[in-house]
Protein backbone atom coordinates (compact mmCIF):
# COMPACT_ATOMS: atom_id res chain seq x y z
CA UNK A 1 0.00 0.00 0.00
CA UNK A 2 1.67 3.16 -0.98
CA UNK A 3 2.26 5.65 1.91
CA UNK A 4 0.46 9.21 2.12
CA UNK A 5 2.87 11.10 0.70
CA UNK A 6 2.90 9.29 -2.52
CA UNK A 7 -0.67 9.34 -2.41
CA UNK A 8 -0.49 13.11 -2.41
CA UNK A 9 1.53 13.48 -5.00
CA UNK A 10 -1.02 10.55 -7.13
CA UNK A 11 -3.67 13.48 -6.09
CA UNK A 12 -2.07 15.60 -8.78
CA UNK A 13 -1.63 13.22 -11.64
CA UNK A 14 -2.99 13.35 -14.99
CA UNK A 15 -4.62 10.88 -15.02
CA UNK A 16 -8.13 10.88 -13.72
CA UNK A 17 -8.50 7.50 -12.63
CA UNK A 18 -5.59 7.11 -10.85
CA UNK A 19 -6.08 10.70 -9.02
CA UNK A 20 -9.87 8.96 -7.46
CA UNK A 21 -8.16 6.00 -6.42
CA UNK A 22 -5.41 8.01 -4.27
CA UNK A 23 -8.01 9.70 -2.78
CA UNK A 24 -9.81 6.75 -2.07
CA UNK A 25 -6.95 5.37 -0.42
CA UNK A 26 -6.03 8.30 1.31
CA UNK A 27 -9.71 8.51 3.07
CA UNK A 28 -8.59 5.13 4.03
CA UNK A 29 -5.82 6.52 6.23
CA UNK A 30 -8.37 8.17 8.28
CA UNK A 31 -7.09 10.98 10.58
CA UNK A 32 -3.51 9.82 10.07
CA UNK A 33 -3.98 11.58 6.32
CA UNK A 34 -5.74 14.77 7.13
CA UNK A 35 -2.69 17.24 8.35
CA UNK A 36 -0.48 16.17 5.01
CA UNK A 37 -3.84 16.36 2.92
CA UNK A 38 -4.47 19.96 4.69
CA UNK A 39 -0.75 20.80 4.00
CA UNK A 40 -0.95 19.87 0.43
CA UNK A 41 -4.21 21.81 -0.39
CA UNK A 42 -2.06 24.71 1.57
CA UNK A 43 0.91 25.05 -0.34
CA UNK A 44 0.19 23.93 -3.61
CA UNK A 45 -1.32 26.42 -6.47
CA UNK A 46 -2.96 23.18 -7.99
CA UNK A 47 -6.40 23.36 -7.99
CA UNK A 48 -6.84 19.93 -9.16
CA UNK A 49 -5.17 18.42 -6.31
CA UNK A 50 -6.51 20.75 -3.87
CA UNK A 51 -10.10 19.21 -5.58
CA UNK A 52 -9.17 15.99 -4.88
CA UNK A 53 -7.34 16.45 -1.53
CA UNK A 54 -10.60 18.11 -0.32
CA UNK A 55 -12.49 14.97 -1.77
CA UNK A 56 -10.46 12.62 0.00
CA UNK A 57 -10.70 14.85 3.46
CA UNK A 58 -14.53 14.69 3.05
CA UNK A 59 -14.27 11.05 2.91
CA UNK A 60 -12.61 10.54 5.96
CA UNK A 61 -15.32 12.29 8.05
CA UNK A 62 -15.53 13.89 11.47
CA UNK A 63 -11.57 14.15 12.15
CA UNK A 64 -11.17 16.16 9.18
CA UNK A 65 -13.16 18.84 10.72
CA UNK A 66 -11.38 21.18 13.64
CA UNK A 67 -7.87 20.68 12.02
CA UNK A 68 -9.78 22.05 8.73
CA UNK A 69 -11.40 25.03 10.16
CA UNK A 70 -8.54 25.45 12.00
CA UNK A 71 -6.42 25.63 8.96
CA UNK A 72 -8.95 28.16 7.34
CA UNK A 73 -8.48 30.39 10.68
CA UNK A 74 -4.89 30.04 10.12
CA UNK A 75 -4.47 30.27 5.85
CA UNK A 76 -5.73 33.41 4.77
CA UNK A 77 -5.47 31.92 0.49
CA UNK A 78 -8.57 32.23 -0.71
CA UNK A 79 -8.63 28.91 -3.32
CA UNK A 80 -7.28 26.94 -0.16
CA UNK A 81 -10.44 28.44 1.66
CA UNK A 82 -12.91 27.69 -1.28
CA UNK A 83 -11.77 23.83 -1.19
CA UNK A 84 -11.66 23.50 2.46
CA UNK A 85 -15.13 25.24 3.03
CA UNK A 86 -15.93 22.31 0.35
CA UNK A 87 -14.85 19.43 2.12
CA UNK A 88 -16.11 20.80 5.32
CA UNK A 89 -19.67 20.99 3.12
CA UNK A 90 -19.53 17.60 2.14
CA UNK A 91 -18.72 16.29 5.43
CA UNK A 92 -22.75 17.53 6.15
CA UNK A 93 -24.10 17.40 9.55
CA UNK A 94 -21.25 16.92 11.53
CA UNK A 95 -19.88 20.01 10.49
CA UNK A 96 -22.06 22.19 11.60
CA UNK A 97 -21.56 23.21 15.14
CA UNK A 98 -17.75 23.53 14.62
CA UNK A 99 -18.67 25.96 11.83
CA UNK A 100 -21.33 28.15 13.71
CA UNK A 101 -18.70 28.52 16.30
CA UNK A 102 -16.18 29.71 14.29
CA UNK A 103 -18.50 31.93 12.74
CA UNK A 104 -17.99 34.12 16.25
CA UNK A 105 -14.08 35.15 15.50
CA UNK A 106 -13.74 34.93 11.80
CA UNK A 107 -12.61 37.09 9.74
CA UNK A 108 -15.01 38.35 7.11
CA UNK A 109 -13.77 36.70 4.04
CA UNK A 110 -13.14 33.59 6.48
CA UNK A 111 -16.99 34.14 7.18
CA UNK A 112 -18.12 34.01 3.96
CA UNK A 113 -16.18 30.61 3.43
CA UNK A 114 -17.80 28.93 6.88
CA UNK A 115 -21.60 30.47 5.55
CA UNK A 116 -20.99 28.96 2.00
CA UNK A 117 -19.94 25.21 3.30
CA UNK A 118 -23.27 26.09 5.70
CA UNK A 119 -25.11 26.52 2.83
CA UNK A 120 -23.64 23.33 0.93
CA UNK A 121 -24.61 21.51 3.88
CA UNK A 122 -28.54 22.39 4.19
CA UNK A 123 -31.01 21.94 6.19
CA UNK A 124 -28.81 20.07 8.61
CA UNK A 125 -27.91 22.99 9.89
CA UNK A 126 -30.98 24.63 9.99
CA UNK A 127 -31.87 24.62 13.23
CA UNK A 128 -28.55 25.80 14.48
CA UNK A 129 -29.01 29.04 11.95
CA UNK A 130 -32.19 29.50 13.28
CA UNK A 131 -30.83 29.67 16.80
CA UNK A 132 -28.15 32.27 15.79
CA UNK A 133 -31.03 34.23 13.89
CA UNK A 134 -32.44 35.34 17.04
CA UNK A 135 -30.07 35.32 19.07
CA UNK A 136 -28.23 38.18 21.34
CA UNK A 137 -24.78 38.37 19.18
CA UNK A 138 -25.26 41.14 16.25
CA UNK A 139 -22.42 40.22 14.21
CA UNK A 140 -23.69 35.83 14.69
CA UNK A 141 -27.91 36.92 13.78
CA UNK A 142 -25.97 38.48 10.51
CA UNK A 143 -24.38 35.75 9.64
CA UNK A 144 -27.18 33.50 10.18
CA UNK A 145 -29.37 35.76 7.76
CA UNK A 146 -26.76 35.74 5.02
CA UNK A 147 -26.23 32.05 5.49
CA UNK A 148 -29.97 31.42 5.42
CA UNK A 149 -30.64 33.71 2.48
CA UNK A 150 -27.30 32.23 0.63
CA UNK A 151 -30.04 28.94 1.05
CA UNK A 152 -32.66 30.03 -0.60
CA UNK A 153 -36.45 29.68 -0.64
CA UNK A 154 -35.87 27.14 2.42
CA UNK A 155 -33.42 29.29 3.92
CA UNK A 156 -35.89 32.32 3.67
CA UNK A 157 -38.93 30.02 4.78
CA UNK A 158 -36.22 28.97 7.98
CA UNK A 159 -35.41 32.65 8.85
CA UNK A 160 -39.02 33.64 8.70
CA UNK A 161 -40.10 30.60 11.01
CA UNK A 162 -37.51 31.62 13.21
CA UNK A 163 -38.87 35.39 13.61
CA UNK A 164 -42.57 33.87 14.08
CA UNK A 165 -41.02 31.72 16.94
CA UNK A 166 -39.55 34.38 18.56
CA UNK A 167 -42.13 36.90 18.74
CA UNK A 168 -44.64 34.28 19.76
CA UNK A 169 -42.33 33.44 22.83
CA UNK A 170 -42.61 36.96 23.27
Amino acid sequence: MPDVSGLITALASPDRDERIAAARSLAGYGEAAVNPLISAMATTTDNDLRWYAALALSRIGTAAVEPLISAMQDIPDQEFRRYAAAALGHLGEPAVDPLVLAMKDADPPLRGYLSAALCRIGAPAFSRLRELYTGEDPDLRACAELTLWGMGEEGILEMMQALEDSETER
